[in-house]
């Protein structure tokens, strides 16, 4: 078994300014992603300026933020609020959600396709291999806020992580699963799947149907948060519930790209 090393969340203290991992895991994944955004724009034929990117990089942070942090406060932070609205501003302390993220996203891109003059399906193309490093590192800042961990467990990865009573119990690092499975994977895959020309929308879909199997693989071992718990039994999960139609619509978003196969705008026709 392992020894959870109870890093401390704060990573800088500077009198009353303290900087938070968690925050800082953010700032990792909007600079990863705009880094290989301004790569990917590099390569020939690509559509996308530099000032593209820094644009669609700013709409979708705040699309990110603000729709991850609504979307846990309306799904998984009931409690946490109704102690003090306040703690709804209290991001440092964790409590995103992935499935508000993305709608938050979702808005963020129509409104950024319609002031730029380009098609929506292609926006979230050339996003979809962005997210990945990002997501890797925000659930390195779980792992690191002690927060989101998984079932009892005998394994011998199981890291022993105290209790409210301060017994010392084996548990899945489902946080650590995340960051594999939903962050570098998820990643790779998209990544080498998007280094050519694919049908409109195929690339937006393979990234849903990825993330949501990989979502819904950990969510097996992963235990939902307290004030939820199981919604079925003892296995179904509000991640489950949230992710199932990302996988079905994602499988669907690529059939329906490749029976029609429209040619990305991300290319010129040259490249296409």
């Amino acid at each position: 078994m392992l020894t959870y090393p109870h890093i401390n969340p704060i990573a800088i203290s500077l009198g009353p300014l303290k900087v938070h991992w968690y925050g800082i895991m953010y700032l990792v994944g909007f600079t990863a992603a705009w880094w290989l955004a301004r790569l990917r724009a590099r390569t020939s034929g690509s559509t996308w300026t530099a000032l593209d990117i820094d644009d669609l990089i700013f709409y979708c942070a705040v699309g990110v933020i603000l729709g991850g942090r609504a979307g846990w406060c309306l799904v998984y932070g009931h409690d946490v609020i109704a102690e003090n609205w306040l703690n709804a501003f209290h991001i440092w302390d964790g409590g995103m959600s992935f499935h508000g993220g993305l709608v938050g996203v979702i808005v963020a891109v129509f409104v950024f396709a319609r002031m730029k003059h380009k098609r929506a399906g292609d926006v979230f193309d050339f996003l979809a291999p962005l997210p990945g490093i990002g997501i890797m590192a925000v659930r390195i800042g779980n792992f690191i806020n002690g927060e989101l961990w998984g079932k009892p467990s005998a394994v011998p990865w199981a890291f022993l992580v105290p209790n409210a009573e301060g017994e010392l119990i084996a548990r899945h690092a489902s946080q650590l699963y995340e960051a594999t499975l939903e962050g570098l994977v998820l990643f790779l895959i998209v990544w080498w799947f998007t280094s050519k020309p694919r049908p409109r929308w195929a690339p937006a879909g393979l990234f849903l149907l990825v993330y949501g199997c990989a979502r819904f693989v950990v969510e097996w071992v992963r235990l939902p948060d307290a004030n939820i718990g199981y919604l079925v039994g003892d296995w179904l999960t509000m991640g489950m519930l949230l992710t199932t139609p990302m996988i079905f619509i994602g499988a669907g978003m690529m059939i329906l790209a490749y029976r029609s196969r429209q040619p990305s705008g991300n290319f010129t026709a040259a490249r296409a």
